[in-house]
């Protein structure tokens, strides 16, 4: 089981992302305010864990993840993997490529996370995620009877 430990939003172009105590994730479409999250997208929350930015020295919210977590192993997550965050489910869509914008943090850091940098889900069911909340793989028969 893992645990959400800081929760970030982009709330204006071209400013850094925002942390937040609690977010609020709306169906197929992300967090409320975030401006990364849009309707039918499998990308509209981002979770990254602090192990691998402890391992790259970075510091949480720089590579614009949504969740930052910890415990969980991410890359070890199939598709359509069902998780229940705080109030909210999701289900794991895709992992997440390295764009561009890791090698304005570092050069070469691009290449570096290359099947690390986290993976990207859409919001099945809406509700509140706080900072400190555990997160946990539901099963198919939870998912299916809930949504």
């Amino acid at each position: 089981m893992g645990e959400v430990l800081h929760l970030f939003q982009l709330v204006e172009r071209g400013e850094p992302v925002r942390e937040f105590e609690e977010v609020l994730a709306v169906e197929n479409k992300g967090f409320r305010d975030c401006l990364h999250g849009r309707s039918e997208s499998s990308r509209q929350v981002l979770l990254m864990d602090i192990e691998t930015l402890e391992l790259f020295g970075i510091p949480p919210g720089r590579t614009k993840e949504n969740i930052t977590t910890r415990g969980i192993e991410l890359s070890g997550l199939p598709l359509g993997q069902r998780i229940r965050v705080g109030e909210a489910l999701l289900e794991i869509t895709k992992a997440c490529t390295p764009c561009n914008h890791m090698d304005e943090i570092r050069a070469g850091l691009q290449e570096e996370l290359r099947g690390r940098r986290g993976v990207l889900c859409r919001v099945i069911e809406p509700g509140k995620i706080r900072r400190g909340e555990r997160i946990k793989m539901v099963g198919q028969a939870e998912a299916s009877a809930r949504g």
